[in-house]
């Protein structure tokens, strides 16, 4: 009985254990009295005024150790600046690591310095500063959880090589950084260093890597008397030509095979107070954005692209709602109140033509007339964001005989976002509300499929307790659409729900309705800090939830239940640098009280003492029961089934890296197979060069996937098939950087997909414990093939349905060269080529796997060239 209560005193001392007290170095800054040279030299005499700042601390791989080589610091500031000098010791600079990147690139050996100047113990600015002198710089939020590099503010550096080592001297404007309107101020402040050779990291105040952030420990910087909030201004016109060369298509008189274009516009970001930033961006364009890459689906649900767009996504992080945050991963992380995407999107409408002389000119994108975002945070730890964006009324071109006529395909529609967000408790505690409306003028009938007006809300909390070493977080959501009766039936037959399903008894379809409302919520309580780490927790989205008008919904009608666990090796052991284990479960319902979903998945991942990288993973669902898969028919279940992937990658220290990645997928009962692999070779012949290529394979077989569905004699008749799945593609990226202000930059990706069908199947009892029980399969003589599928299912001579054949292939290649020159700090000249080559056709025996590469090459490009100057004013 001893024994017993002696365990569990240490689990219990191990959960609830008192964290060791951190000491919190702080370092007495001057202002400058004689002026500093940006040179990279240090040889300004108004260094001299204050002390070095040093005694740094390994993180990793020996936290608390002594790092390898010394570092040393100092920080001056006048009215407008902040200057700061690093000096990177090292006893064989001629083994410094000088590899060349684009900005945000943290290659090589580089030091970095981060600053809490609102001094919440949450947010920071991080400036980075390669031995090159390549510039990277993030907006660090949610306590050093997130790390924006689209962040891009104007500072200045210097860099030099002596024989002590290396130098970086900054200057930041403190136009850049926000912080309250006072005589005296303490800053956060923490200065690290990457050695590269090593792959050591070191610090000047310890955080150890078990601790549950990142911010709220950093030292402080003392010092500061008599600076005031600098009021930012910056303006940054643009102006861009851009030609388009594209097959001619005879007869059509919107491809005649060429097209061009010259186009202005504006960006602006403007300090409306010392807590307050604005950003406009006015008829913006984003031809210098990088193409999504190519993919092909046939699930019921859309896919998720991620934004790439500057305005978008610089300081996305404030504006971020996501429904569900699981350390345990799953289907609905992507689900999100505000996606952006959205704003731009592609026209929703595409008119018809029918006839041989009727020629569409269909926009590809919505125009964004202006948009807007004003963004802030006060000394009490009060901060917001709100957006406002608006695109046109767009139309398509027709062209009939030469007689020309528009037709509207997107009404004139506004979009705003507000966020809101309140610390208390030096961040332990935080709570916030978001709010999004979509309002559309619809003038227009053909138009009145969309919803007018759309609304979302959400509540937050966030409370950390033990010394933040656990934590519960609650989210809230709300949804509202309005529209017509079209509108709304379409929102309850969609994808993301299927009302109509005959087997759903929970939710009734009707057709009557003009408004629809839904709710969602998500409930964690987890452990963050130390070597065992967990979360658990459960989400739900109502059948009604609908936020894919500005947000980004997979699918509502469930309630999920899951759980993380983890094992971290933070400090070297026997081979290894680090390790992590990990063990995850879910569970999922629908509202209807049906189990959808039980999972169990365990991985791990690791680093050797050679610096290798070895992870590995299993994943194994029991029995799963879609309510989606058959396009609103009803439910079907499917066995269970295994994977496992394993992954690995070399010394990523070194020139020539390779990771590779293999994984497999096994259906119970021969219900379905799939296999593929993906390597990622990357080699850097010279500093200022780094090629990548990342070719990846695919196959999988599903013998339940559906097809179509038929108006049968007694009901829907739902066809399934086996389908063979198979897809090859390969990224193709260079770099080369003249200087680290001048950069060339090229990506390619070719993708082939080919997509069979045979063992076709008509839905029977698709919820029979018998797997056999839940289709009928077709015989060679109920189903025959020409140029299209004949049923006789009673093989009575009399054809019952046809089906055209579904088989296909897709090839696209999509390529983007960006030549990009930083000719003066935030002035930037852009030189870009897009290519795109995209074809579709019919499987026959001429037109596999050996000719598609061959053919992906024959289809006619688009191509795009633009020239895109822009120059910032700054006052």
């Amino acid at each position: 009985m001893t024994k017993y209560a002696l365990v569990v005193l240490m689990l219990f001392l191990t959960f609830f254990a008192v964290s060791q007290e951190i000491p919190i170095k702080s370092y007495n800054t001057a202002k400058l009295e004689s002026p500093v040279q940006i040179d990279g030299l240090l040889n300004d005499e108004a260094w001299e005024q204050v002390e070095w700042g040093s005694d740094f601390t390994q993180i990793r791989p020996d936290q608390g150790e002594s790092p390898a080589q010394k570092t040393a610091f100092k920080i001056l500031y006048d009215e407008k600046n902040l200057y700061v000098a690093i000096r990177a010791f090292d006893t064989e600079p001629e083994k410094i690591v000088k590899r060349m990147s684009r900005r945000d690139g943290f290659e090589g050996d580089w030091v970095e310095i981060n600053i809490d100047s609102y001094h919440d113990k949450r947010t920071a600015f991080s400036f980075t500063a390669s031995v090159t002198g390549v510039k990277s710089d993030e907006y660090v939020s949610n306590n050093g959880n997130n790390w924006d590099s689209n962040w891009d503010p104007i500072w200045y550096l210097k860099t030099s090589i002596d024989d002590k080592g290396w130098i970086a001297e900054f200057r930041i404007p403190l136009s850049q950084l926000r912080f309250a309107d006072k005589e005296e101020h303490v800053w956060g402040l923490q200065i690290n260093r990457r050695f590269f050779r090593e792959e050591e990291r070191s610090s000047w105040q310890f955080i150890p890597p078990d601790k549950p952030g990142w911010v709220y420990l950093f030292g402080e910087l003392r010092g500061l008397k008599g600076i005031k909030p600098q009021k930012q201004l910056e303006v940054q016109p643009y102006i861009l030509a851009k030609a388009e060369t594209f097959e001619k298509e005879e007869g059509n008189p919107f491809a005649d095979g060429s097209s061009s274009d010259v186009n202005v516009g504006i960006d602006a970001k403007v300090g409306i107070t010392s807590d307050i930033t604005l950003d406009v961006t006015i008829n913006p364009d984003f031809g210098q954005v990088e193409a999504d890459p190519s993919q092909v689906n046939l699930s019921a649900f859309q896919l998720f692209f991620r934004e790439q767009r500057p305005f978008f996504i610089e300081g996305n992080n404030i504006l971020d709602f996501r429904v569900t945050r699981s350390e345990a991963g799953g289907p609905y992380g992507n689900d999100n109140l505000f996606y952006s995407r959205r704003i731009g999107r592609r026209p929703s409408y595409q008119p018809g033509s029918l006839q041989d002389t009727i020629y569409v000119n269909q926009p590809r994108n919505t125009s964004i007339l202006g948009a807007a975002k004003v963004t802030g945070k006060n000394k009490n730890g009060f901060s917001w964001g709100i957006l406002e964006a608006v695109t046109q009324r767009q139309f398509a071109t027709i062209d009939s005989l030469g007689v020309r006529s528009k037709e509207a395909v997107e009404p004139f529609t506004n979009y705003f976002v507000g966020r809101a967000q309140q610390d208390l408790n030096g961040g332990e505690t935080v709570f916030g509300a978001m709010f999004t409306a979509t309002n559309r003028n619809l003038r227009d009938d053909h138009l009145n499929f969309l919803h007018r007006n759309a609304y979302s809300a959400g509540v937050d909390l966030l409370h950390n307790f033990a010394e933040r070493k656990y934590y519960v977080s609650f989210r809230g959501v709300y949804s509202n659409v309005n529209g017509s009766e079209e509108a709304i039936s379409d929102t309850q037959l969609s994808s993301e729900r299927f009302y109509q399903r005959p087997d759903n008894n929970h939710q009734e379809y009707d057709s009557t309705l003009t408004s629809l409302t839904g709710t969602g919520a998500t409930l964690n309580f987890g452990k963050n800090s130390g070597n065992l780490v967990f979360q658990t927790g459960a989400t739900y989205r109502s059948p009604g939830f609908e936020t894919n008008d500005l947000g980004f919904l997979v699918q509502s009608d469930y309630i999920t239940q899951y759980t993380w666990a983890g094992y971290r090796f933070l400090n070297p052991f026997s081979v290894f640098r680090s390790l992590r284990v990990n063990l995850n479960q879910w569970n999922s319902w629908d509202f209807g009280g049906v189990k959808t979903f039980t999972a169990f998945n365990t991985n791990f991942h690791s680093q050797f003492k050679n610096f290798w990288r070895l992870s590995m993973g299993s994943n194994r669902e029991l029995e799963i029961i879609s309510n989606a898969d058959l396009r609103g028919g009803p439910s079907i279940k499917y066995p269970g089934s295994t994977n496992w992937w394993i992954w690995a990658q070399t010394d990523e220290r070194k020139k020539f890296v390779v990771s590779y990645n293999q994984w497999f997928w096994w259906g119970d009962g021969s219900f379905g197979t799939g296999r593929g692999s993906n390597m990622n070779i990357r080699f850097q012949p010279t500093n200022a060069l780094r090629v990548s290529f990342r070719p990846s394979f695919s196959s999988s077989s599903n013998a339940l996937q559906y097809v179509t569905t038929f108006e049968g004699d007694s009901g829907d008749d739902y066809i399934l098939a086996n389908v063979n799945n198979t897809r090859y593609s390969a990224s193709f990226r260079v770099n080369y950087n003249f200087t680290p202000n001048l950069s060339l930059q090229y990506w390619g990706q070719p993708f082939i997909a080919r997509v069979e069908y045979d063992s076709f199947k008509k839905v029977t009892n698709p919820s029979s414990d018998s797997y056999s029980d839940r289709f009928h399969q077709y015989s060679g003589d109920q189903i025959t093939f020409t140029d299209i599928y004949e049923i006789d299912e009673n093989m009575d001579g009399s054809i019952d349905q046809t089906l055209d054949n579904p088989d296909f292939n897709f090839m696209q290649f999509r390529s983007n060269m960006v030549l990009r020159w930083e000719y003066i700090p935030g002035s930037t000249l852009f030189v870009v080529w897009t290519q795109d080559r995209t074809g579709s056709s019919g499987y026959d025996a001429e037109n596999d796997f050996s000719h598609l590469y061959t053919d992906l090459f024959d289809v006619k490009p688009r191509n795009i060239f633009l020239l895109k100057y822009t120059y910032r004013f700054i006052k």
